[in-house]
């Protein structure tokens, strides 16, 4: 696999508002919630404590995180 560059620029709210979107559409979170804070409310399941985010980098971040995850435990990838 080919490492990524850094990032040149801060996620945008935009952004971190289509990471959520995909997220939770993909059943990978059970709620994103954006504050008018800035903050985000996330819950990985119903029943599941609610997790605070502080901004649009921790969203992405979480999404970067949960997406090597799930590539990483494919069968093809072990």
């Amino acid at each position: 696999m080919i490492p990524r560059p850094p990032r040149s620029s801060k996620p945008t709210a935009a952004e971190a508002s289509a990471w959520a979107d995909v997220l939770v559409r993909r059943r990978l979170l059970h709620a994103a919630v954006l504050t008018p804070t800035g903050q985000w409310l996330i819950q990985d399941h119903p029943d599941g404590p609610v997790r605070v985010l502080e901004g649009p980098a921790d969203l992405v971040a979480l999404a970067a995180t949960i997406q090597h995850h799930t590539r990483t435990m494919r069968p093809e990838n072990r």
